[in-house]
C-alpha cells in the first residue's frame, strides 16, 4: 500500500489539490453508505464507478478516489489525506509533533516546545498534538515523526532501576551502599536526554519475524528492543520497512508495538569465567550456576583475519583417534569437516577430540545447533565425568529454540572462541551441526520473503557458512599466535555428498572426514572411509614421529579395500593374496576404537610401528584388540622410557623403532610363556 500512497500523493501534487478538498471528499464518502458500497464492490464495473465519482467529486480529487475504489479500498482515503497533508506541511516548512504528558502544558510551555521542535526540524512553525498519559508520572515525551525525545520521569526511574540491577548482577550481590550512591549520583546529576531517539512501529508479526516501519536509519544486523523487552536483530531492509528476527517469543508483540534502536550490532559477553559453563546463543547462562562475570563484549559478526595476520598451519591438534591422526591429521587453525549420515558417529569423533585436549592448554567450545536438549545433557554429562568441562564451554541452541537463536548460535560461539584466540590461546570449536543451521537460515529467509534457490535455500547460504568458517585460523606471532580449529559437522542423506549444503561446506573447509554407514554397521568404528576422507594440510600438521610411524598405512588400506572387493567371490586364492587380506583385516581391526578412549601420541606410534612391522600378522583377528591393550599396558609398566622419549622428542629414528619392535617381541615371549 505504501507504494500506491506515494503514487496518489504525486498525482495530488501535480493537480495542486488542497487538503480541504480532500477533507471534503472524505466527508462525502463516509456520509453515504450507498456510495461506499458502490465504490468498494468488485462487481461494479470501473466505468460505472468513474461515472458516479465524476458526478460527485471535483476533477482534481477524482483520480485518487477512483484509484482507491479500483483496489476495493475506498476507506484508505484517510491514509492518503494524512500522508498528503504531511507532505504539504513539510513542503511549507511546518513541523508536526505529538506531545505526551501528564498535565496539559500552558501557553508558555507550548511556545518553548514549539521553539524546540522548529529548531530540531529546521521549520518555520509547528503543529502540536497533545496527548495525556498519567503513566509517565511527570515530564513529557515529544514525538517528531519517527523520532522521540523522552523527558519523562517514568523513563528516568526505569533507567536508574536497570543500572542498579546491572551493577548488582556484575557484583553477584546486592550492595545497599552502592544503591544509595547510584541514587545520589542520579539525583545530583539529574538531566533529561537531549538527543532524539528513533522509534519504529510494528506493522506485522508472526513466526518469529516482525515487520517494522519508521526505523529509517537502522543498520543491518543492529539489535532493536521492543516495548515488551524482547530483543530482535534487523535482517532485511526495504524502502518503507525493515524485517527483524526475534530472540524470544512473539506472543507479547502485536501490530502497533513500539520499537527502539540500540545503535549496537548483535554481540555476546565473553571472558575467562565462561569456561566450564553452558550458555545459550545470547551468551546467557542456562546451567543454573548463576550469572557469569564478562570481561568484554564481542560482536557475533566479525571479519576474518587477513592473509597477513595469519600463520601457516604447522602444529598438530591430536584427536586421539588413530584412524584420523595417522591418515588425516588436523592442525591448529585448520577447518576439518566431519560428514556422514545420521547415527554414524560424527559427534563421537568430536567428543573424543575434546576429551583428548585434557592438559594440552586448549580451550574447547561445543556448539549444539538444533540438537535435542536431552542429547546435549548426555554429552555434557560425559564431559563432566571425564573432567573435560574444566576447559570446555557449551554454547547451546536446542531444537526447542527459535530459528533466530539457532541461526545466531555458531556466530556467538565463534565470538567467544575469538576472545581466547586473541589472547594467544589455542581453541577447538565444534559446530554440531551446520545442516540444521542452514535449515534455520532457510526458514528465516523464506519468512522474510527472500527468493528461494536450490533446495529452497536462499542464494547467500554459501556466504552464511564461509564467513563463519573463515574466522577459524592461526594468528601470526605478532598477534599472539592464538588459533581456532574448527570441526564443522554436516549430516548427509543416504551418503549423498553431492547435495547442496555438503558441497558448499566441503569447498570451504581444509579437508573432510567421511563416515560411511556400511562401515559403521559392519562394526568398524570410527567408520572412516579412507578413500573419500582427506586433509588438505597433510603432513604439515603431523609430528615427525607420527609421520614416520604411519608410513604406508593409507596406501596399504586402500590396496586392501580394492583387493577385498575383487576377491569377495573368489574361493581359490594364492598365499600372497591371503597374506595381504589378513594384513589388511588386522589393520582395520587395530583402527577400531571405543568411544571415550582417545590414545596418546606414544600409544598411537607404538601401535602403528608394530602394525606396519607385521607384528600382528600371526594374531587371530578376534584377539588383536585385546593384544593391543595388553601391549600398551606392558609398555607403560616395562618401557616407560620409550613412551617418554616419543612424547618429548616427537620423533622416531631407526633406533627407537627397533627398540619398539624388540619390546614387542619380548612382550610376546612373556605373553606366550
Amino acid at each position: 500500500m505504501s507504494q500506491r500512497i506515494d503514487d496518489y500523493i504525486n498525482t495530488l501534487l501535480l493537480n495542486e489539490v488542497s487538503v480541504s478538498e480532500l477533507d471534503r471528499a472524505k466527508e462525502i464518502l463516509f456520509s453515504s453508505d450507498e456510495l461506499m458500497q458502490i465504490l468498494n464492490s468488485p462487481s461494479v464495473s470501473p466505468e460505472e464507478k468513474s461515472r458516479v465519482v465524476s458526478e460527485i467529486f471535483s476533477s482534481s480529487v477524482k483520480p485518487v478516489v477512483l484509484g482507491l475504489a479500483e483496489k476495493c479500498r475506498a476507506e484508505s482515503i484517510c491514509e492518503v489525506i494524512e500522508a498528503y497533508s504531511a507532505v504539504l506541511d513539510k513542503k511549507n516548512r511546518i513541523a508536526r509533533a505529538t506531545v505526551v504528558c501528564v498535565n496539559e502544558p500552558n501557553a508558555q510551555q507550548l511556545r518553548g516546545i514549539e521553539e524546540f521542535i522548529c529548531k530540531e526540524e529546521n521549520a518555520g512553525s509547528a503543529k502540536i498534538k497533545v496527548v495525556k498519559d498519567e503513566s509517565l508520572i511527570g515530564g513529557f515525551i515529544i514525538q517528531i515523526g519517527n523520532k522521540q525525545f523522552d523527558r519523562s520521569l517514568k523513563t528516568k526511574i526505569t533507567r536508574i532501576k536497570e543500572k542498579i540491577v546491572d551493577d548488582a548482577r556484575k557484583a553477584s550481590s546486592v550492595d545497599t551502599g552502592n544503591i544509595i550512591s547510584i541514587l545520589k549520583s542520579e539525583i545530583r546529576d539529574y538531566d533529561f536526554e537531549t538527543s532524539g531517539e528513533e522509534i519504529g512501529t510494528v506493522t506485522g508479526v508472526g513466526d518469529g519475524i516482525a515487520s517494522i516501519h519508521g526505523l529509517d536509519h537502522v543498520m543491518y544486523g543492529e539489535i532493536v528492543i521492543f516495548d515488551c523487552g524482547i530483543k530482535g536483530m534487523v535482517q532485511d531492509i526495504k524502502k518503507h520497512s525493515v524485517g527483524c528476527i526475534l530472540f524470544g517469543s512473539d506472543s507479547e508483540i502485536h501490530e502497533g508495538t513500539r520499537v527502539k534502536r540500540t545503535h549496537k550490532n548483535a554481540g555476546v559477553p565473553v571472558g575467562d569465567a565462561f569456561i566450564g559453563r553452558i550458555v545459550n546463543a545470547l551468551g546467557e547462562p542456562i546451567d543454573g550456576k548463576g550469572e557469569i562475570a564478562a570481561d568484554e563484549y564481542r560482536l557475533v559478526e566479525n571479519t576474518a583475519p587477513s592473509i597477513v595476520d595469519r600463520k601457516s598451519v604447522s602444529e598438530p591438534l591430536q584427536t586421539g583417534i588413530l584412524a584420523i591422526d595417522s591418515m588425516f591429521p588436523i592442525g591448529r587453525g585448520q577447518r576439518e569437516l566431519i560428514i556422514g549420515d545420521r547415527q554414524t558417529g560424527k559427534t563421537s569423533i568430536a567428543l573424543d577430540t575434546i576429551l583428548n585436549q585434557k592438559g594440552k592448554d586448549c580451550i574447547c567450545i561445543y556448539n549444539a545447533i538444533g540438537q535435542k536438549a536431552s542429547t546435549v545433557a548426555k554429552l555434557v554429562s560425559t564431559l563432566e565425568k571425564n573432567g573435560a568441562m574444566e576447559y570446555t564451554i557449551v554454547v547451546c541452541s536446542t531444537a526447542s529454540d527459535s530459528a533466530s537463536l539457532q541461526y545466531i548460535s555458531p556466530y556467538s560461539a565463534t565470538a567467544i572462541a575469538e576472545y581466547f584466540m586473541h589472547k594467544g590461546k589455542d581453541c577447538l570449536i565444534v559446530y554440531d551441526d551446520l545442516s540444521k543451521h542452514a535449515v534455520a537460515y532457510r526458514a528465516l529467509s523464506l519468512l522474510l520473503e527472500r527468493s528461494p534457490g536450490r533446495e529452497a535455500y536462499p542464494g547467500d547460504v554459501f556466504y552464511l557458512h564461509s564467513r563463519l568458517l573463515e574466522r577459524s585460523s592461526r594468528l601470526s606471532d605478532e598477534l599472539g599466535g592464538g588459533s581456532i580449529t574448527a570441526l564443522p559437522i554436516i549430516e548427509t542423506l543416504a551418503g549423498d555428498v553431492s547435495a547442496y549444503i555438503p558441497t558448499n561446506v566441503i569447498s570451504i573447509t581444509d579437508g573432510q572426514i567421511f563416515l560411511e554407514s556400511d562401515l559403521f554397521f559392519s562394526g568398524q568404528r570410527p567408520a572412516v572411509n579412507v578413500g573419500l576422507s582427506v586433509s588438505r594440510v597433510g603432513g604439515a600438521a603431523q609430528t615427525k614421529a607420527m609421520k614416520k610411524a604411519a608410513g604406508s598405512l593409507r596406501v596399504d588400506l586402500a590396496q586392501f579395500r580394492e583387493m577385498e572387493v575383487f576377491t569377495q567371490f573368489s574361493s581359490d586364492l594364492d598365499e600372497e593374496t591371503k597374506a595381504g587380506l589378513s594384513y589388511g583385516k588386522g589393520l582395520m581391526e587395530l583402527l577400531k576404537q571405543p568411544l571415550g578412549k582417545p590414545l596418546s601420541l606414544a600409544q598411537q606410534v607404538i601401535t602403528l610401528v608394530c602394525a606396519i612391522g607385521k607384528k600382528f600378522a600371526d594374531v587371530p583377528i578376534n584377539e588383536i584388540k585385546k593384544l593391543q591393550g595388553e601391549l600398551l599396558e606392558y609398555f607403560e609398566d616395562k618401557h616407560i622410557g620409550i613412551i617418554n622419549e616419543i612424547e618429548t622428542m616427537k620423533d622416531l629414528d631407526d633406533k627407537l623403532k627397533a627398540d619398539i619392535l624388540k619390546a614387542f617381541d619380548d612382550f610376546r615371549k612373556v605373553n606366550n610363556g
